[in-house]
């Protein structure tokens, strides 16, 4: 039989997202041209720099509007999209290979260690309208948590004080305080142990 509907027709009769329809431009020409110099500033400037050279970085990122405590730590290979929609707490540290994609802002508390190939992930697309507009959603990452190698943190998401997040889960829902939670999707398994060591 003879196919009536070539397949461009069939498809629009048939696909609900159309990624013909979505929007082009979704940030100011402001933040256009700060991501750009932003990423030269990464490029040349950070990404050589030496893995101590934690003032260095500091002064980069504040440069650009990051809200950082003096002992805030970030390694060289850290990748931050936004460094304007970042805040991070006293003794902190991202890791090598972090991902800060924080297309919404993104606040982390004091004490808290991110390990090398985590992605925080704050920015999605709205699967329920045919444009997947862009969902710019705030994360937060409390103070004294481990966020544990290769693990994804997903937008929205609120992690408790005290918390860990085992190697390479995936958490797409709020973490209450002072547990430990593992796995895809993430769970908890346990209560921290939060009592202080003898001596």
């Amino acid at each position: 039989t003879s196919d009536r509907n070539p397949p461009a027709e069939r498809a629009s009769q048939t696909i609900f997202q159309r990624l013909d329809q979505r929007e082009i431009r979704p940030y100011s020409s402001s933040e256009y041209l700060r991501r750009f110099a932003w990423r030269w500033v990464q490029w040349l400037l950070i990404r050589p720099s030496p893995p101590n050279a934690y003032s260095w970085r500091r002064l980069w990122l504040r440069l650009f509007g990051a809200r950082l405590r003096s002992t805030s730590r970030t390694r060289p290979s850290t990748d931050i999209i936004h460094p304007w929609l970042l805040t991070v707490g006293e003794q902190t540290i991202l890791g090598d290979r972090v991902t800060v994609y924080n297309l919404g802002a993104i606040e982390i508390g004091d004490h808290t260690a991110i390990s090398q190939g985590a992605h925080l992930c704050a920015g999605t697309h709205d699967h329920a309208q045919p444009h997947l507009p862009l969902l710019r959603k705030p994360m937060t990452v409390g103070s004294g948590v481990w966020i544990c190698t290769d693990s994804f943190i997903g937008p929205g998401v609120t992690i408790g004080d005290n918390s860990v997040v085992g190697a390479r889960a995936v958490v797409v829902k709020d973490v209450p305080p002072g547990v430990i939670v593992a796995g895809n999707p993430a769970r908890v398994v346990k209560r921290r142990n939060l009592e202080n060591p003898k001596a």
